[in-house]
Order: structure tokens, then C-alpha cells, then sequence
């Protein structure tokens, strides 16, 4: 699937599809490591889409999100630190067959301001929305 299907919404659209919409599961899929030091989003599913050290996606991934949410219709929310990843994990899942994807655009931490530091342009956080340490 290209990601012209793979619907893009913003944290703040995000939140409000979650809000709306109780079926729909939002799925943190940055590192472990980012989740622990970091935190994350209210009620977010944690599925690695890659850990560290190799950075490289985890042949695991689909099954891992089989396991947390079964094979679903309802809407799947991808997230990582500012959209890029998210995106490419959707695509897996989307080539898997899972068919209501949306990408957060933005991310949990957002872009980088112009002096390299993110959580200060735009990104869930920045937006106030409901996060947490884990």
C-alpha cells in the first residue's frame, strides 16, 4: 500500500478521533528506551516498531501488533517521536492487511525548532494533549 491511503491527522485531530471513536487504538511505536526516558501518550499501546542498537525494523513488528490488537478494522493510530517512523510502520501493517491506518503526523515530540530541539514547534506534547512517564 502506498502511503496516499494511509490517512494523516494531526496530535490534535488524533486525540479527538480517540476521543470519539472508542474502538480506535493509538500505537506508540518508538523505541522502548524513548518510552521509558520519555514517556508517552494517555492509553497508548507500546509496539516497538525498532530498538536500539540496530535501529533497523523488527521482523516481529506485525505480529507483535496482532498480539496487543488483533487483526482490526477499527482505526489504528501510528505515533513515534516526530511522524517519520510511524509512517513506515504503517506501511508494514498496511502490506499485512490491516486497512484503517493513520499516521500522527507530528508526532509526540515534534519537529526541530530552529536551534535543533524538539517539544518547542509542534509534536503531541507540545499540544498539551494527555501524556505520561511509564
Amino acid at each position: 500500500m502506498s502511503d496516499e491511503k494511509i490517512k494523516r491527522l494531526s496530535p490534535l485531530q488524533s486525540f479527538k478521533l480517540l476521543e470519539t471513536n472508542p474502538d480506535a487504538v493509538l500505537i506508540d511505536v518508538r523505541t522502548s528506551a524513548e518510552i521509558k526516558f520519555l514517556g508517552g501518550p494517555v492509553g497508548s499501546v507500546s509496539v516497538p516498531w525498532m530498538e536500539f542498537p540496530e535501529m533497523k525494523p523488527l521482523p516481529d513488528f506485525v505480529e507483535n501488533v496482532r498480539q496487543q490488537v488483533g487483526q482490526t478494522k477499527a482505526p489504528l493510530l501510528l505515533i513515534c517521536r516526530s511522524g517519520q517512523r510511524s509512517m513506515s510502520a504503517a506501511k508494514a501493517l498496511a502490506g499485512a492487511g490491516f486497512s484503517e491506518l493513520i499516521n500522527v503526523e507530528e508526532g509526540f515530540e515534534g519537529d526541530l525548532n530552529d536551534n535543533g530541539r524538539r517539544n518547542l514547534k509542534n509534536g503531541w506534547r507540545f499540544h498539551g494533549l494527555p501524556w505520561q512517564q511509564k
